[in-house]
């Protein structure tokens, strides 16, 4: 099994501190958090994927141009911090150097053009600043291992 994120909500994964637009979203997303803790992959997938599910009855904005281009700018981001290539289809496995990897690069703000434009901005801001006290993600504990710099975490795997 994996987990089907689209490229942005992997931003927002490093600040998820437990506050979503439902009660119901809220609950899917500590699950995809467990999930992603316990060394379930994630799959990098176009428009609408595992965390927005709670969301796609409601007509909510899952699908508007503008949310498919945060998409687009967090691939684009993220494509150096794993080593080029970041694609629909490939498969991501989040440990926790590479989670701490994915943080240092959303303080620092490598990665945070992606971001222009969102509601959760601020909070996301307050929660880096805070040095990302209370998130919910620690990354799996599976493969602790990373070859070379923590800042440069291993290419996606295969799309197989």
């Amino acid at each position: 099994m994996s987990i089907r994120l689209r490229g942005h909500h992997l931003l927002c994964l490093m600040t998820y501190v437990g506050r979503g637009y439902t009660p119901a979203f809220t609950a899917n997303y500590d699950a995809i958090v467990a999930r992603l803790d316990a060394g379930e992959p994630v799959r990098l997938v176009e428009g609408p994927d595992d965390v927005c599910a709670p969301m796609l009855g409601g007509g909510h904005h899952c699908l508007n141009a503008s949310v498919t281009e945060r998409d687009a700018r967090a691939r684009a981001a993220l494509a150096g911090l794993f080593g080029g290539g970041f694609a629909p289809g490939d498969l991501i496995d989040l440990s926790a150097p590479r989670v701490a990897a994915m943080r240092a690069a959303f303080a620092s703000g490598a990665s945070r053009a992606a971001c222009a434009g969102c509601q959760w901005t601020r909070l996301c801001d307050d929660i880096a600043a805070g040095g990302f006290r209370r998130v919910r993600l620690a990354g799996a504990a599976g493969d602790l291992s990373l070859p070379g710099d923590l800042s440069l975490p291993c290419a996606p795997r295969n799309r197989d």
